[in-house]
């Protein structure tokens, strides 16, 4: 017991590190200051465009992944898999590092169902996919993956602690996309648009 309360501190500690903020100080900006002051990949691409955006996808993964990873290599049951997944994902939305706050969590999602399913990651990447191509707005399409994720989770015939788990993360990305869901319904939020080599400006 104590071993899986330490696993998932840890998680929770690592899904915090703020890979946004520490790529914008690298670059000389802090997104916290720019655009919607989120610190994900997408705001980060306002001030230090499409390079600075990759490396803060790329440590957003890597933080939602790592602890699952070491968890199921560690021989950790499933329902602690499960605890340790969630417990990266908070980091990345509620991080201790930046006073409980943190980014709308979906490439840390992202890192946690590529270490426990890469088949339903399949499946969540081509409903954003089709939505995005539709409607050109990077917010809708992260919220359709999301909500494709317990569906796919379940006919993949999961453990039920994994369908929980893709449950609770799926209500916990739309709870943090409820400004952007506010503004889709007044029709205000941008569209996808290209800036030039700085790279993408969404929102």
């Amino acid at each position: 017991m104590f071993s899986v309360i330490v696993l998932v501190i840890g998680a929770y500690l690592v899904g915090s590190i703020p890979s946004g903020v520490i790529v914008g100080r690298m670059r000389g900006f802090d997104p916290r200051a720019i655009g919607s002051g989120n610190i994900g990949m997408t705001n980060v691409a306002r001030a230090g465009g499409s390079s600075a955006a990759i490396l803060t996808f790329v440590g957003d993964i890597l933080k939602g992944a790592l602890p699952v990873v070491f968890a199921r290599a560690a021989g950790f049951p499933v329902a602690a898999v499960a605890w340790t997944a969630l417990a990266a994902f908070i980091g990345a939305i509620c991080s201790v590092f930046l006073k409980f706050r943190g980014g709308k969590g979906v490439s840390a999602a992202l890192g946690v169902w590529l270490a426990i399913s890469p088949l339903a990651v399949l499946v969540a990447i081509a409903a954003f996919a089709i939505v995005f191509a539709i409607f050109r707005i990077m917010s809708l399409a992260s919220i359709a993956a999301a909500i494709a994720m317990p569906p796919a989770v379940a006919a993949l015939l999961l453990p039920q602690p994994y369908v929980m788990l893709a449950i609770t993360i799926t209500a916990l990305v739309i709870l943090r996309h409820r400004e952007n869901i506010a503004r889709l319904m007044r029709g205000e939020e941008p569209k996808f648009r290209a800036k030039g080599k700085s790279g993408a400006v969404v929102e």
